[in-house]
């Protein structure tokens, strides 16, 4: 059989196995290897399954993951997104929608020591959602609000999206960190306006708190020194040349430790669940590298990913719109797969083409790094719109009492501003590149 049709055949299957819910791991692994058998012989894919799974748990970066995901887990169980939530709340809280303002800085300052936006939407729910409701906030409005704002924690850097991004492009993740800066605190001011807005056309949302005493304020405000100094040591270690963001991470986890263990909230139950809930986390994110490694492996075999450069080369059109038909097509592959699914199976073979097309006169890196940052806020986006919205459902599960299509119909204003925020990346690069040409 043409290895083109045995590429579209393996699609197809992962499609299928998919709506079957079969794990994505699994989804993806299952057709791979059996298009490489079909392409290959028997003792060919054992040799490939031998080597590929070594090669692949041996990477160093790749150990920038758990450690992240460890400094999340940390700031959980010691409280730390409390005290986020609570200093947030004390200034902003006597605002119309203040606490959902609260919500998206807190989630905002979290995304800074997670790099995970279902942790980010979990962590945050958890805190605000129940003080939301205790002040007569509209259930639509607090978990719209809620799995939105929990999307910044993968703009926010760390992003372990964002790291696997490099990993598979061969690019610096110290400059992509740098370059998802401005797109993070654009989508924390986008959604701060949204609500503002909301509240002001529908007051009954959003009830106001008491303000509180400004002694009570600058408490609040003393409980997220260990977050501030955390973020400030980490990603000044990191840029200015002390640590490479693999050890700026282990220096993360480790200082988050500290300061939870200071807070005297972190007892010994909380650093088990802490490593237990890190260790099935990256067991899950390393499955799915398995299972794409596997996919695209089968892939080069099949020539598609050169196939799909010398066709798009050749395409007698801009190439703004080759990257916004990229950029719709992760916004539909959003609707059915997690965004490091989609990465690991599609930019193998999508971004050999996006680096063969003129745009705005880029270098080979700095288009490598716009276009992770594209990539980026368009997964961000699959997270909650429907019909998964991954962060959508995280929310509802602890949210109960809300039915989802309450928080679906509530998530559109905010889905608009990540619409123009990316337009905006797509017609103006240096709003994310300014940062790493001025650092670099």
């Amino acid at each position: 059989m043409d290895p083109l049709w045995i590429g579209l055949a393996m699609f197809a299957g992962m499609l299928l196995l998919m709506a079957l819910r079969v794990p994505i791991a699994a989804a993806m692994f299952i057709p791979g290897a059996l298009g490489y058998w079909a392409m290959t012989s028997e003792p060919a894919l054992l040799n490939q399954l031998k080597g590929s799974a070594v090669a692949r748990l041996t990477v160093y970066d790749l150990s920038v993951i758990p450690l992240f995901l460890l400094m999340g887990q940390f700031a959980t169980q010691g409280g730390l997104s409390r005290s986020l939530f609570q200093a947030a709340a004390a200034f902003v809280g006597h605002i119309r929608g203040g606490l959902a303002m609260a919500a998206v800085l807190s989630a905002a300052a979290f995304g800074a020591v997670c790099g995970s936006s279902v942790a980010t939407s979990a962590t945050i729910t958890q805190v605000a959602y129940p003080e939301m409701k205790a002040h007569g906030y509209s259930g639509r409005l607090a978990t719209a609000t809620l799995a939105s704002g929990g999307t910044l924690g993968i703009l926010i850097p760390p992003s372990v999206p964002l790291v696997v991004y490099a990993i598979l492009t061969e690019q610096n993740i110290a400059k992509l960190f740098a370059a998802a800066m401005v797109p993070g605190i654009l989508a924390t001011i986008g959604y701060l306006i949204v609500i503002a807005l909301v509240c002001r056309w529908r007051p009954a949302l959003a009830t106001p708190s008491e303000p509180l005493p400004w002694p009570q304020r600058w408490r609040a405000l003393a409980g997220v020194w260990p977050i501030v100094t955390i973020f400030l040591v980490v990603f000044g270690g990191i840029y200015g040349g002390l640590f490479s963001p693999t050890e700026g991470a282990a220096v993360g986890a480790l200082g988050t430790f500290v300061a939870a263990i200071a807070r005297r909230e972190l007892s010994r139950a909380g650093v088990v669940k802490s490593f237990i809930g890190t260790a099935e986390t990256s067991a899950m994110v390393f499955m799915i590298f398995l299972g794409a490694d596997m996919m695209n492996a089968s892939l080069a075999l099949t020539q598609m990913p050169r196939l799909l450069a010398d066709w798009v080369a050749h395409l007698h059109v801009a190439p703004l719109l080759i990257v916004g038909a990229v950029m719709l097509f992760y916004l539909l592959l959003g609707c059915v797969m997690d965004e490091l699914s989609m990465m690991l199976l599609t930019i193998p073979v999508l971004f050999p083409a996006i680096m063969g097309l003129e745009l705005w006169g880029l270098n080979p890196e700095m288009k490598a790094i716009w276009f992770g940052i594209l990539v980026l806020m368009t997964v961000g986006i699959g997270m909650t719109a429907p019909p998964v919205g991954l962060n959508v459902y995280v929310v509802n599960s602890i949210a109960k009492d809300v039915p989802m299509s309450e928080t679906y119909k509530g998530v559109f204003p905010f889905l608009a501003t990540d619409v123009l925020r990316t337009l905006a990346m797509l017609f103006f690069p240096g709003l994310c590149l300014g940062l790493v040409e001025l650092f670099y």
